[in-house]
């Protein structure tokens, strides 16, 4: 497993260096096998693990979904049925959900009582209307924290796997001189934190762009210091956030979420590979 000061000293060397350019590899994904077989399993998050825009305009695509989709994703659900075929998937996330709704999709895994989750949380934390608007570090750890409390505490054999926040700032770079990307970012007011004025070379706008690229690092560092202390969570190491996504792997519409091709990367990215289901 990928220590967090393992996984920190790669992010220092990224945050002293102002750059989104991560080399893949450096960080490597947990691979200790999901006890199994598991009977039901549950994923929490926002968007990204809705499928939002992954099979139709603005619609949210469960099908789709890294996690629990039953849709041409090879997501974790359709792999862990291999092992049990009635295992049951409920996807538990919502569309625009922050870090503090994770707490309340939390007791919803427990109540149904699941033995597998998974959590994707913090895109929407630093992806919002202004830089000034975005979640604190603070405030992302006292909802985590409690989240994985809520499912520790009601679930205690549970298997948690934490997957990293992409890395939103390798989205303006691959977006940014491709004129209806800019077009549906401006006009949808989408990341706006990030994305408003995406062509600007001016101090200012570049200073932004690194700072919500730090909050997003530190997001992470502190997902995987949380997932640390307990001995039933696990985390991909930083996998999501180091690869170096194209803009054929997110939607055409937005030009912000995964859309199909890119869930199935996010389910390849996480999905343990040294187990032996």
């Amino acid at each position: 497993m990928t220590t967090p000061r393992r996984f920190l000293a790669a992010l220092v060397l990224l945050l002293t260096a102002l750059t989104p350019v991560l080399v893949p590899g450096t960080a490597e994904a947990h691979t200790s096998p999901v006890p199994g077989p598991i009977k039901a399993m549950a994923s929490l998050g926002d968007s990204i693990t809705r499928g939002f825009n992954a099979c139709g305009f603005y619609l949210d695509c469960p099908s789709r979904s890294w996690s629990t989709g039953s849709g041409p994703v090879n997501s974790h659900y359709l792999r862990l049925q291999a092992a049990n075929p009635s295992l049951t998937a409920y996807n538990d996330a919502k569309t625009g959900a922050k870090v503090a709704d994770i707490p309340g999709q939390a007791e919803k895994a427990v109540s149904q009582r699941v033995d597998y989750v998974t959590i994707m949380v913090g895109a929407n934390d630093a992806c919002t209307p202004s830089e000034a608007a975005m979640t604190s570090v603070a405030a992302y750890e006292a909802a985590f924290r409690t989240a994985l409390q809520t499912l520790t505490t009601g679930l205690p054999n549970v298997t948690i796997f934490i997957a990293s926040i992409p890395d939103i700032k390798r989205l303006w770079e691959v977006g940014k001189d491709h004129k209806a990307a800019r077009a549906a970012w401006a006009t949808l007011r989408i990341c706006q934190s990030l994305l408003d004025n995406p062509r600007s070379t001016d101090r200012a706008d570049v200073e932004r762009r690194d700072r919500v690229l730090a909050r997003v690092v530190d997001f992470n560092l502190v997902a995987e210091k949380v997932c640390a202390e307990y001995a039933t969570c696990r985390n991909d190491g930083g996998a999501v956030f180091t690869h170096r996504f194209e803009l054929s792997d997110v939607s055409h519409w937005d030009y912000f979420h995964p859309n199909a091709t890119g869930q199935k990367l996010l389910a390849d990215l996480t999905y343990p590979t040294n187990d032996d289901r």
